[in-house]
């Protein structure tokens, strides 16, 4: 089942359970889909791989707006944002630790031939793809730039 198909009728069950939170975060992650399905060049069309890369937008979103609430002193705001994440991230792989993203960094760097700080760009491309979902962004940038330097 496509997880855009899956989002759907786990909508249904939320209503049936009465999860408000749940019923929500799910609403807001199918119209997004529907908003990208949408889009000009999209060819009412997504593929599970752009439904990922939407929800993992999304939970890092909600992430930052918690971090946000909470130093402005507002937690029953970041509880909300939080029970929100909670279920985004039910949908997303397994994030990878911080030694398994090292270890495929160095193989990564193995295989471009990087011997610098000036092959960053070319190891953060490859590693980029083979890491999407799986790793953040920034903590897969930190481990290049250190295993470069």
């Amino acid at each position: 089942m496509a997880l855009f198909d899956q989002i759907s009728e786990d909508i249904k069950s939320a209503m049936k359970a009465r999860d408000k939170v749940r019923l929500e975060t799910l609403r807001n992650i199918k119209k997004v889909f529907l908003e990208a399905k949408t889009a000009p060049g999209a060819n009412d069309m997504l593929e599970d791989g752009e439904a990922l890369k939407i929800i993992a937008k999304l939970a890092k979103q909600g992430k930052e707006t918690a971090a946000t609430y909470t130093q402005a002193g507002r937690q029953d705001l970041a509880d909300d944002e939080l029970a929100q994440v909670a279920v985004l991230e039910e949908y997303l792989p397994k994030q990878l630790s911080e030694e398994e993203i090292e270890a495929s960094v160095k193989e990564i760097i193995a295989q471009t031939g990087a011997e610098g700080m000036k092959d960053m760009g070319k190891v953060m491309g490859v590693a980029g793809k083979q890491l999407a979902g799986k790793a953040d962004g920034r903590a897969i940038s930190t481990i290049v730039k250190k295993l470069l330097a």
